[in-house]
């Protein structure tokens, strides 16, 4: 019996015109987390489009991406992200209304005084969630500290070491599962310009695990092949 003939155009065909342009954007060398990162959404958003028939509200501005890529040579993310949010509008309801965007508010006290954590998975996907809190806590001129949880032979330096993070908030906190939680600055020894931490991650294409991970490389603390598995961000306006 001769075998039945595939029609491979046939998936392609049923694709909408987000997963098009997702797909044009892929076979130009970019990654479905990096349009992600471009449209300013969550990675599984830009799964979505293939499987959930979502996205109809990006394709304005993933045709001006696509065109810039093709046509007008940008490349860099931070780019890229700037000309999609000119073109992106909110969807709207079944009513013509426009929809609500669910969101966690990026909340900062009036002294400053700020908090945003994440776990494994947000922190596969570089943290989204910690940059508008980092955004914010830089455009108001405050400082930050940070926390990572790593595998304890992650770090360089032995646990409550005075090298690696003087004047830390609070005691190396030890796990049963091998891992390490260290806090990098603090209110007393005056933490971290959140506007350089800013610069950093707009460095990294808003990839605020990279940014911390490249710190914390760059610094001595940890080799350069650890993975960081759990991440905060405190802020406090300075006296």
């Amino acid at each position: 019996m001769p075998p039945r003939r595939r029609t491979p155009s046939t998936q392609q065909s049923q694709l909408n015109e987000a997963a098009r342009l997702a797909d044009q954007l892929q076979a130009a060398g970019y990654t479905k987390r990096d349009i992600a990162r471009i449209i300013n959404r969550d990675p599984s958003l830009v799964s979505q489009f293939y499987t959930k028939n979502k996205g109809a509200a990006f394709v304005p501005a993933l045709q001006q991406v696509l065109a810039a890529v093709q046509t007008g040579g940008i490349t860099e993310l931070p780019e890229l992200a700037s000309l999609a949010a000119r073109h992106t509008t909110r969807r709207t309801t079944a009513r013509g209304t426009r929809a609500r965007v669910r969101s966690k508010a990026v909340l900062i006290t009036p002294t400053g005084s700020g908090t945003g954590r994440v776990g494994a998975q947000a922190i596969a996907s570089g943290s989204s969630r910690l940059r508008p809190l980092i955004a914010e806590a830089s455009r108001q001129g405050l400082r930050l500290a940070f926390t990572v949880r790593l595998v304890k032979t992650g770090y360089l330096h032995p646990s409550g070491s005075r090298t690696d993070s003087p004047g830390i908030r609070r005691d190396v906190i030890q796990r049963a599962d091998h891992t390490e939680e260290r806090a990098y600055g603090s209110a007393q020894t005056g933490g971290h310009d959140a506007a350089d931490f800013a610069r950093r991650v707009d460095a990294a294409g808003g990839d605020v695990t990279a940014a911390v991970h490249q710190w914390l490389v760059e610094t001595g603390r940890i080799h350069p092949d650890a993975h960081i598995l759990h991440l905060e961000v405190r802020t406090w306006r300075p006296r």
